[in-house]
């Protein structure tokens, strides 16, 4: 080499701050990818991951490391802290084209879900009726008829082999994706009409036998889904419950109109903590851990193309839900997020504190979803200012702003490797976001009105939307 390179001192640390190592003289032109094989070298696991790197846990290092320390103005004479993340091993492509786009119901597709797995399809619709889809062949598979209002909420329990929906006229019931057919009978008991539907999870029950559903009545109630009998009211809230999730650690969270979230313990129905701080209801909530308790025993890192049932006792899937519950909770305790008609979101520590970690504003309308990635580091929050917010999902730091949408974004889905976001609006479209640049990857018209629900499927395989032009579309690569 002709001139010297600038060399200094960086250490290399986990997302916890763990050392790794000890300080390693480094040029400063060196790029990530000769950061990683010092890293894994480092590290010494037989198969080494994709690592990402942060400067002081800021800035990312993409190009260079001497860009990052100028961009923050950093001294070289000290030791550098570099903080390294371990990235999904696996890739899932953007969707590109529509495969296509399946008729049936006759009225909008209100909500729309692939089972944990990815192998079957649902969707609820203002038709009254919920429809299973066959995705080797992309037809309609079953029409499963036993509501007598618009079905405002469906739910796959985590084990793939149940969903639960719940419709207008305060019903519940409970589909077999097989055969279409209903499993028991129907759940009666809210007075109003069903806001939110939640399984415990695999973990904690590898029997998927309990239900939670939250009501506009202002209750969430426990079902036995066995013995088809509400087993637990949980009243407390003054006005309609918005959103119920069922965590990790046997904690129920509630949102609701009343601007207020509550915390409860799962087995015995009390209330630990109410979570006051917004100014105007509370729409919706997000778990950091959603995407594990979602999908369960499988992991998308080992899909199939044709995906496949999984097999093993219920002892084995418990322990393999519990696993990758452990690994993607980490040491700390599951993070909640909350969306709200003030325009902002609020994230909090549920478990250990009723004072919120972060307040989130920038949108500048309500907000509609929110949604944290499945490796938990990012969070994006859905608005009707037309715009999808990314936040750090540790720090609730906000990243930055996804434009491209001309009305109001209605719901959004994580690809499996965290690394793109799909989002439905009213504009009659579909989009694919690249994370980590930021930009439009894809824009995928094709709807004729607005699209209500989106979905990724686990297996990244495809992207299923429907709306209020009453049809299904399927989306692949």
């Amino acid at each position: 080499m002709s001139e010297d390179v600038e060399r200094l001192l960086i250490q290399f640390q986990d997302e916890d701050g763990e050392v790794l190592g000890s300080p390693f003289d480094v040029p400063l032109d060196i790029n990530p990818e000769k950061l990683q094989l010092v890293c894994n070298a480092l590290l010494q696991k037989e198969e080494p991951v994709p690592l990402a790197f942060f400067v002081r846990g800021e800035a990312e290092v993409v190009s260079t490391l001497g860009v990052c320390v100028k961009a923050l103005g950093v001294e070289t004479e000290q030791v550098l802290p570099v903080v390294y993340q371990p990235q999904a091993v696996f890739r899932v492509r953007a969707v590109s084209r529509c495969t296509s786009s399946l008729q049936g119901h006759t009225e909008a597709v209100i909500s729309i879900a692939f089972s944990p797995t990815g192998k079957y399809l649902a969707s609820g619709s203002g038709d009254t009726t919920v429809r299973f889809w066959d995705l080797t062949t992309e037809t309609p598979h079953h029409t499963a008829r036993g509501h007598t209002h618009w079905v405002l909420s469906i739910a796959w329990s985590p084990d793939g082999k149940k969903l639960a929906s719940g419709c207008k006229s305060s019903q519940i019931c409970l589909w077999d994706p097989v055969t279409g057919n209903q499993m028991g009978k129907t759940l009666t008991g809210h007075s109003k009409w069903i806001t939110w539907l939640c399984w415990e999870p695999l973990h904690l029950n590898p029997e998927c036998r309990f239900l939670a559903s939250s009501s506009k009545d202002g209750s969430v109630r426990i079902w036995d889904t066995v013995l088809g009998r509400s087993e637990k009211i949980l009243t407390g809230h003054t006005q309609s419950v918005t959103c119920v999730k069922w965590g990790g650690d046997g904690l129920l969270y509630t949102s609701s109109q009343d601007r207020t979230i509550k915390v409860w313990r799962a087995k015995d129905g009390v209330q630990c903590r109410t979570l006051q701080g917004h100014a105007h209801w509370v729409n919706t909530l997000a778990l950091s851990t959603d995407y594990v308790l979602r999908t369960g025993a499988f992991e998308p890192a080992s899909a199939t193309v044709n995906a496949q049932e999984l097999t093993g006792s219920l002892e084995e899937l418990k322990d393999k839900a519990l696993q990758r519950y452990n690994k993607v909770r980490g040491s700390a305790s599951e993070r909640l997020v909350s969306g709200s008609d003030d325009f902002t979101l609020f994230l909090w520590n549920p478990a250990e504190d009723k004072k919120p970690l972060a307040r989130m504003t920038g949108h500048s309308a309500l907000v509609n979803e929110v949604l944290f990635s499945p490796d938990t580091r990012l969070l994006a929050s859905a608005s009707f200012d037309k715009s999808i917010k990314i936040w750090d999902g540790r720090t609730g730091k906000y990243l930055m702003s996804l434009r491209g949408h001309v009305a109001a974004v209605y719901q959004v889905s994580w690809s499996a490797d965290s690394r793109l976001l799909v989002s439905g609006s009213s504009d009659s479209t579909l989009k694919v976001w690249d994370i980590k640049t930021g930009k439009l990857n894809m824009d995928l018209p094709g709807h004729a009105d607005e699209v209500y629900a989106v979905d990724w499927s686990p297996d990244g395989q495809r992207v299923a939307s429907g709306g209020k032009d009453k049809c299904l579309r399927i989306w692949r690569r």
